[in-house]
């Protein structure tokens, strides 16, 4: 300390003990300072030992508890795990209800609202299915890379449901006549056994196993385009990636569901007709 800061020091306590001998108010001040510095520490030390007495107490209280528990036999071990179940299942249950997630393009939902001149149109004339393709067209290199084992899907349209069958039909005619796209149907109804080969493909080709598509119940299709003779399926192609969104919003229109809207697998060229009641441990009639 420096001389200048100890000088100050001596004034200012030399200046305090003057005031307290000279002045009364001051000695006042001064003894009722300490008074309540006093009370405030008695309480302060009586709160600390009331949380140490409790603290002790509880653990007391433990080691009772604990010695209880070290003679519990197997009886009283079981009781405490069944009221644990009957606790704790029904809303782990619930919970578990609540958030189970069906596959993409298998749930109950309802049928999409349909636009009223395309529901007009649907109510008209009955429209008959496109004749089929050469088989050669859906074995070639390219489409095998982009669709396995198409060569030996279904593409019989009198497999398909038959209000599914005339809606598909009907985006088909929009869309060669409004936009000019030719289009054609890959598959339609898959066996089961087909759906678990592909599934086990990888998920890149389909999550869904046997009766969890709706191709096992006639109520969906795979589609793409035919250009200049040859289907074109991928959508890295620029005229293809336009005709998908126009064929998602033309099935949409129709009441189906676009599998270019699913989040855990796209799949743009998969219409679906979803039905409540179909589950995926029912069989469609007949197979």
């Amino acid at each position: 300390m420096s001389l200048a800061a100890a000088l100050v020091s001596y004034l200012v306590i030399v200046g305090l003990a003057g005031a307290l001998l000279a002045l009364p108010e001051a000695r006042d001040a001064a003894r009722a300072w300490v008074g309540r510095c006093a009370v405030q520490g008695r309480r302060a030390a009586r709160q600390a030992t009331t949380g140490l007495m409790r603290i002790r107490g509880a653990g007391l209280q433990w080691a009772r508890l604990s010695e209880r528990l070290h003679a519990w036999g197997p009886r009283e071990w079981g009781w405490l795990a069944g009221g644990l179940l009957v606790v704790c299942l029904p809303p782990l249950l619930a919970y578990w209800l609540g958030s189970h997630r069906m596959l993409d393009g298998f749930d109950d939902w309802g049928e999409r609202p349909v636009d009223r001149q395309i529901a007009a149109l649907l109510e008209g004339e009955h429209l008959v299915p496109p004749p089929p393709l050469p088989p050669e067209v859906f074995a070639t290199r390219e489409v095998e890379a982009e669709r396995p084992m198409l060569a030996f899907a279904s593409r019989e349209w009198a497999l398909l449901d038959a209000d599914f069958q005339q809606r598909l039909l009907l985006v088909f005619k929009i869309m060669r006549e409004r936009y000019g796209y030719e289009m054609v149907l890959l598959e339609g109804y898959r066996s089961p056994e087909r759906q678990e080969m592909l599934r086990h493909k990888g998920g890149h080709v389909t999550h869904a196993g046997a009766y969890q598509s709706y191709h096992q119940f006639g109520l969906a299709a795979d589609c793409a385009f035919l250009r200049d003779g040859k289907l074109v399926i991928s959508e890295k192609d620029a005229w293809a990636a336009k005709g998908y969104q126009l064929y998602g919003e033309m099935a949409e229109a129709v009441g189906l569901t676009w599998g270019g809207r699913w989040k855990s697998i796209v799949d743009l060229g998969h219409v679906e007709l979803r039905r409540p009641g179909v589950k995926k441990t029912t069989r469609p009639p007949g197979v």
